[in-house]
């Protein structure tokens, strides 16, 4: 059997997935307002959505397994945390993403 996520792992893989969601989301509406929505164009943010749609998924069945995992510790706010304990994506230096403070 393959080992399992710590408690402390879930913490991290839910904020940076909630992190990342809102980036999709910030992202997808900036494609919404600058490309018509079918067409060719539209395909780019079509594909976010998309990617929001799995990544919504994945949380959700990480969160289960979590509360499976560490029924004791488990929290919603361990997939779902606040906005305000996220980490915002800063944009992009050099070629590289930057994230946080």
């Amino acid at each position: 059997m393959k080992p399992r996520l710590t408690f402390e792992e879930h913490l991290e893989m839910g904020l940076t997935l909630a992190s990342m969601r809102d980036e999709l989301i910030k992202r997808g509406t900036q494609l919404a307002g600058a490309y018509p929505k079918s067409g060719q164009q539209g395909i780019p943010a079509k594909r976010l959505r998309a990617a929001l749609e799995a990544l919504d998924e994945a949380r959700c069945e990480l969160d289960h397994l979590m509360f499976q995992e560490h029924p004791q510790e488990g929290t919603t706010q361990v997939y779902y945390p606040p906005a305000e304990d996220r980490v915002p994506f800063r944009g992009v230096h050099h070629g590289r993403p930057v994230v946080g403070d």
